[in-house]
């Protein structure tokens, strides 16, 4: 029997989307509509919110905990978080979790290496891209890595938490990633990594100047094959 997934969500759309993702994709390991058995829990994105601004990682630490706890009991074997901002908590977590965990950026970073890319853009909230969730993990592999000017963070911050995580997804808000995205290629990346679980809802491969590491759909790949394989 595969083993039985956790979703320790955050944000609505790119929790929907990585569980999407799982339930569809399972069908090519296990058969017509088959999965892994999957269960999600998640705190209201403003309880999150609040930590986050705050810059309170041990806050966030603890709605994640007690998610991760609500979903043991539920019989998950392992978790994942779809979530990339969040991730700035997961050293508070990992090691103190009644389940092990995955992390989103490892699983991108090993794809980017499976790929042969040098330079990452990444993009995602302001918070995340200050942060060293992506840089400390593309380093660790021997990934350079290059982040979006202040003001492109600014703006790509208010699309983020103005429309998509409301499910809004706006023609000129497209236009403008595929803008940051050009002037990431400008640097010299050779990829991107779509670092909040939302984008991929309006950045596509084919809208894409660059090739898409999409961090949702890699994570949701990542725990069915752990699911399946051990």
């Amino acid at each position: 029997m595969p083993q039985h997934i956790g979703i320790v969500a955050c944000s609505a759309e790119g929790a929907a989307l990585c569980y999407r993702t799982i339930c569809l994709e399972g069908a090519a390991l296990l058969g017509t509509h088959n999965h892994p058995e999957v269960s999600m829990h998640t705190h209201p994105l403003a309880v999150y919110m609040k930590f986050v601004d705050a810059n309170d990682w041990a806050g966030v630490a603890e709605l994640m905990i007690s998610s991760a706890e609500k979903l043991a009991r539920a019989g998950a074997d392992f978790l994942i978080c779809p979530d990339n901002t969040i991730h700035q908590a997961f050293d508070l977590i990992e090691h103190h979790s009644l389940r092990p965990w995955l992390h989103i950026a490892r699983e991108v970073a090993c794809e980017a290496t499976r790929r042969h890319h040098k330079k990452i853009g990444v993009l995602g909230t302001r918070s995340l891209m200050e942060s060293r969730v992506y840089p400390d993990t593309l380093k660790a592999t021997g990934l350079d890595y290059r982040i979006p000017t202040a003001p492109q963070r600014e703006k790509i911050d208010h699309i983020i938490f103005d429309e998509l995580v409301n499910g809004q997804f706006l023609p000129r808000s497209q236009a403008y990633f595929t803008e940051a995205i050009r002037s990431l290629q400008d640097e010299g990346c050779d990829a991107v990594v779509l670092g909040c679980t939302e984008i991929p809802l309006i950045v596509t491969p084919e809208s894409s100047p660059l090739p898409v590491l999409d961090s949702t759909r890699l994570l949701a790949r990542a725990a069915l094959r752990k699911a399946v394989d051990g």
